[in-house]
Parts: C-alpha cells; structure tokens; sequence
C-alpha cells in the first residue's frame, strides 16, 4: 500500500467502495486521513465498514469540513450527469480528485521521485501497460504494474530504490486527475469511445490529452500519430517544448518508431538507428500490437533501457489473456481469444492480422456496429452471429460473407471448429473478436473469453 499523508488529520469524504475505492480508503486512513466513505450499495458500504473503515451517507454530511471529495473512477464526474455526491461537493467549493491525483501528489512530496510512466489510448493500453512492465523486469528493474489495469494504484507497494510504476489510465480516472505529471506519458491513439461519459468526442479528446500536456520537466511523450485527435495532440505538446517521440504503424518517420515491414524502425533526423524484429513473436502479432511494441519501446528507452535489452523482451513477453491470446491448435486449426474487442476498432486489429478467418462476433452492439469492418470481410470465410448484435451483423454481413446465426458462444465454437477443420485451408483461425460488448450474455469481457477459452480447450482431440 501507498499510504495518502497529503490529508493527515483533515476530514475527506470517499465515494465508491469497489476495488479501487476500498484501496483508496485504506491508503488514506494509514496516511492519517479522516475519511467518511459512502457507496450507492449498501453491500458495498457494509464491507468498508466491516474493515473498519469509517462510513456515513454523505447526503447528511457537512460538506463545508470536507478537504476533498475522492471520487471512484466509474462515478459519473460529467456526463451524462454529475453524481450527487459531485453536485454537493461542487456547491460546497470541495474539489473531486480521484486515486492517481492522490498517487501524483505522494509521488511529488517523496524525496526522490520514482519514475512513473503513464498509459492511455482507447485501444491497446492493457497491452502495452504489460509489455513496458515486462520490459522494465527483463531489465532488472522492480516494476509495480496496476491502474485502470490490475490492481489498485494506491494499492501498489510504496518507493524504493530501483522501483518504476508502470500505470494505466483511463479517461475517468484522467478526469479526476488535475496535476497528473508522469515522466513518461503513453497516448496510442484515439477514436470514439466513452462518448456517454464525456459527452462528445472533442471533450474525451481533451480529456485524454491531459496525460501528455502534464508530463513533467524533462519528461518524454510517446504519442502515436496514425489518427487525426492524436497527431494534433503531439504537435500541440512539441510546440509546448515537450520532448516528443511519435510512433506510427502507417508511415515512414523520420524521428521516431515506425512499422517496416514485419520490423520496428527507430530513426533519428532520417537516419535509421536501430531495427527490431517482431516476425515471430506471436504475442505481438499485427499491425496494433506493433503499435503497442513501438510505444513500449520508446518509453523503456526513455526509462534508461538499452534497445538490445528491449529487444529480448520484446521476444519473451508472453501477451494477455482475451487480447489476441493464441488459445489452442487443434487439427490445424488456430483459436485466438480477442474477447477484449469490444467495439468494431479493436475488432478490426485482429481481422487484419489473420487470412482464412471463421469469425464469432456479437453481443450488445455499439454505435456503428461492424459496418467500418467492411473492407476485412474478404478475409472472412464465414461468420457465427451470437447475442443481441445478430441480427443488425448479419444485415451488414448480407451476401458479402457466410454466416451462421449461432445465438449463443457455445453454438458458434462448435460450428467454427468444425467448419474450419474441414475447410482445406492451410492457415485457417477461429477468432472470437465480438466488436461488442459481453452484457447481454456475460458479465465482463473477461468471462467471454473464458468461457471461450474452455470451450476450445474441451474440443475433441479426434
């Protein structure tokens, strides 16, 4: 635990008791804070209280003695409405600061800073949080790896020498972070996402540009440049006097890391310094999960690692659970479980990177549903439609691909299997890459992919 002595002896109101909120509280009461925590559920509330920490509903509280409001990130802050306990805190002059603004605080009062590299994007942030931690480990350095991604920030082990936080970030956690100022900040990209929550996508944008325009004196920005929202951003931060390193899976750079080939290509004024390869390394297959490489690469660099050390990393580094997650080969036949694409751009990473595809996807549909995935259908020899998507997909599928309405995943990874063993195809892959989220039938995308995990792993072997 990171204890919160930047409160000691004042009186803070919490709201929300889930993870992230319970190791707020704890960090806050062993900083010596006087916390009153509260939560919407009263299952919630009685945990807390069970743990000995202090609560009481804060719609009967005197906000006038409150030094903060600590807000749990998926609290509404904006959008589509300010919580009520925002609305009080508000009218009572009470700042809203969430759990990385309280790290970033500690982080500045410590003696020595520890270096802290931040993650953010709307896609690939888990990926890449993971590679750089990796990375940072192969190097010899004691990475403490959480956020929006693991455990809890302020539930990571305190500074120490050699010790290097590695945290991902979220736009609602940004949100309640006013001073974020990383050494190293990471924006992959952005595109529409949380629209719901930030109102349009000019104030996620702006949102998520905080990360990079807060990094501190001295630091590095790694910003790839491959959509429009990002690249504005990396020339606002280089005109600010930010030290910026782009990336790009699109287009020749010539300063920073770009995609040729099958090759990551460093160069510095035109001139190429290094190469990585990453043919082979299938945990960092397609064009996204070099995206994700060339960002962990620059942040590892500016973090003090030598390029021949990231480059054996890179080799090791054994990928994520629902990401791309090379599941099984069965009689030829490649399952990958891509359960965290849950909108048609993540989906659209894992249908460029495989020919011969036996696709599952559906679920609770997004805005614009798979009809950007278009161009990719030729590399679709048939499509098993599950959940409340099917039939919107299999409209937007029409005659252009074979589909199959499965209805449910246990359906479709019967049908995919068999269709795909017997197809001839030398390559072919049954990929479970939704473009939806998992609420109509599961509970996360984490349980989807499971799910989808044992079902291939209990296939027969004949």
């Amino acid at each position: 635990m990171i204890p919160v002595s930047s409160f000691n002896g004042r009186p803070v109101a919490l709201f929300g008791l889930g993870g992230s909120g319970l190791a707020t509280a704890r960090a806050l009461v062993a900083g010596g804070a006087r916390v009153t925590a509260w939560d919407d559920s009263p299952a919630s509330v009685e945990k807390a209280a069970a743990e000995g920490i202090a609560t009481g509903d804060l719609r009967a509280a005197d906000w006038s003695a409150f030094a903060a409001l600590v807000l749990a990130p998926g609290v509404p802050l904006t959008h589509p409405e300010p919580h009520w306990s925002v609305r009080l805190a508000q009218a009572a002059g009470v700042e809203v600061i969430g759990d990385i603004e309280l790290f970033c605080r500690e982080r500045r009062a410590a003696t020595r800073r520890p270096p802290f590299a931040a993650i953010t994007g709307t896609n690939g942030k888990s990926t890449t949080t993971a590679l750089l931690a990796h990375l940072m480990r192969v190097g010899g350095r004691d990475a403490q790896i959480g956020g929006n991604f693991g455990p809890a920030i302020l539930g990571l082990e305190p500074w120490k020498q050699g010790r290097v936080y590695v945290i991902e970030c979220s736009s609602y956690q940004i949100d309640l972070a006013p001073s974020l100022d990383p050494a190293v900040g990471i924006l992959l990209n952005l595109s529409p996402d949380h629209i719901d929550r930030h109102g349009t996508m000019e104030h996620y944008a702006q949102v998520k540009e905080r990360l990079i325009a807060g990094i501190e004196a001295g630091g590095t920005a790694v910003v790839g440049v491959d959509d429009d929202w990002a690249r504005a951003i990396a020339e606002r931060a280089e005109a600010a006097g930010k030290n910026v390193v782009r990336i790009s899976v699109r287009e020749k750079l010539d300063d920073g890391i770009w995609l040729d080939g099958t090759d990551l290509a460093v160069s510095a004024k035109g001139v190429r310094v290094f190469t990585l390869p990453l043919a082979g390394i299938g945990s960092l297959r397609g064009a996204h999960n070099a995206q994700n490489a060339a960002a962990a690469f620059a942040s590892a660099r500016a973090l003090g690692l030598a390029p021949e050390v990231i480059a054996a990393g890179m080799a090791s580094f054994p990928g994520l659970a629902h990401r791309m997650e090379q599941v099984r080969t069965l009689r030829g036949v490649l399952f990958v479980n891509d359960s965290k694409a849950t909108n048609a751009d993540a989906a659209e990473r894992a249908l460029t990177s495989f020919d011969d595809i036996f696709w599952i996807a559906g679920g609770k549909p997004k805005e614009g549903g798979i009809a950007p995935l278009r161009p990719y259908f030729p590399r679709v020899r048939k499509a098993y439609l599950i959940g409340v998507a099917a039939e919107e997909f299999a409209a937007t599928l029409g005659d252009d691909v074979p589909f199959e309405m499965s209805g449910t995943l246990d359906v479709a990874v019967a049908s995919a299997a068999r269709d795909a063993a017997a197809s001839g195809l030398p390559h072919p892959v049954v990929l479970l890459s939704p473009a939806c989220a998992s609420f109509d039938q599961y509970r996360n995308f984490e349980v989807r992919g499971d799910a989808f995990r044992d079902l291939v792993n209990a296939l027969p072997v004949g």
